[in-house]
């Protein structure tokens, strides 16, 4: 599974993990994917989301209607 959002986009952030003795070594930081199933009463059938804790706070706000459009709307297939 990729390590992004469908709905924010969110991907994976990289940086340096620092030692004590200040040595510099990759890091990445991931962002927190979940895969969510939401009924979509409008096509009638359940869709499956992978999405960040942010964007499942989001679709409890918007939607999923409206979540959905959103993501389609970027061009990604649902």
């Amino acid at each position: 599974m990729s390590a992004h959002c469908q709905l924010t986009g969110a991907r994976p952030g990289f940086g340096n993990r620092v030692s004590h003795s200040h040595r510099r070594t990759s890091r990445r930081f991931d962002p927190n994917i979940q895969r969510k199933r939401y009924w979509l009463p409008s096509e009638g059938r359940y869709v499956r989301l992978t999405l960040s804790a942010r964007a499942v706070k989001t679709i409890d706000t918007i939607g999923v209607e409206a979540a959905v459009a959103r993501i389609r709307a970027r061009g990604v297939k649902v």
